[in-house]
């Protein structure tokens, strides 16, 4: 059995190609340039339909390299013929074949500490997970997912209060800050991962099924997630933010605004019922005469 070489990082860069497709891609891009490398091509995901309309439209990552006035193409074979010392992935959306990275060196930033939440969603599910600390890796890109070598890493702290977004657009910075200052000094020996390895799947409609019966705490995070979803008179009910209360009673039954848990309780603040435009909590109360025998999750 033939052994895979992989092409090694050098310790200096002059010539980049960058491959990004979403929108958590464009600051790392814009750092690199505003910092002086040479983006000699950016490789994004095709033009697809991103709205309601028939057109399709660029990448988030295709549009800023188009403004930036970057070479770019959405076929991943370009970066063979570019020429370049290293490429820098983040968020590219597609494998990057053994056969590509034979010939071209590879790092990847990755929205978490690695090895905790190896794959798709590191971002949401230490959110998800209660964890107090997170942080971006700079690593090496190897055969299999999320598995190579650190070469630097960046840590924050959750609060309490962090959102998705709040925390991955601080992530989004501190991934941007990394791989400027790393490619500037020089690229250090990378180092194994160690640790607990966990992995971060997607997050599918059914984790976003509030259950009643979890901690408050629970219930928090999941809202703060973005797209938390009960069910009220057997309609859905989005819930697009609570904060954390004292009370008691059955999961799901309703006091006023506040809504017992297994552990504790949350009070609605902002709601959207199926169909309709967001509001205020008290607001939907008044309109769905909610009664102290209604129950959310039935």
């Amino acid at each position: 059995m033939t052994e895979l070489t992989l092409a090694r990082p050098p310790a200096h860069t002059q010539r980049l190609a960058y491959l990004g497709t979403p929108e958590v891609a464009v600051e790392p891009l814009r750092a690199l340039v505003a910092a002086g490398f040479d983006v000699a091509i950016v490789i994004s995901g095709a033009d697809k339909r991103r709205g309601r309309g028939s057109e399709s439209s660029p990448s988030p990552v295709k549009a800023a390299a188009i403004e930036m006035g970057l070479p770019v193409s959405d076929q991943l074979d370009d970066v063979l013929s570019a020429t370049v010392d290293l490429a820098v992935v983040v968020a590219y959306g597609r494998i990057i074949p053994v056969t590509i990275l034979e010939h071209v060196p590879m790092i990847n930033i990755h929205f978490s500490l690695l090895p905790r939440w190896r794959g798709a969603a590191p971002v949401e599910r230490a959110l998800l997970a209660g964890d107090t600390e997170t942080g971006v890796s700079l690593m090496d890109i190897g055969v299999e997912l999320d598995t190579g070598d650190v070469y630097a890493e960046s840590r924050t702290h959750i609060a309490n209060n962090d959102t998705l977004t709040s925390l991955r657009e601080r992530l989004v910075q501190m991934g941007a800050t990394l791989l400027v200052d790393s490619l500037k000094q020089g690229l250090p020996t990378p180092l194994p991962q160690m640790g607990e390895i966990t992995y971060a799947k997607k997050i599918s409609t059914e984790d976003l099924h509030v259950d009643w019966t979890r901690a408050s705490s629970d219930v928090d995070r999941l809202v703060r997630l973005g797209g938390a979803w009960t069910t009220f008179r057997g309609t859905r009910l989005k819930i697009h933010e609570v904060s954390v209360a004292s009370g008691q009673g059955a999961p799901g039954s309703v006091d006023g605004l506040v809504v017992a848990c297994g552990e504790g309780a949350v009070e609605l603040l902002v709601v959207q019922t199926e169909g309709k435009a967001r509001q205020d909590a008290n607001s939907w109360k008044n309109g769905a005469r909610v009664t102290s025998t209604d129950r959310l999750g039935q």
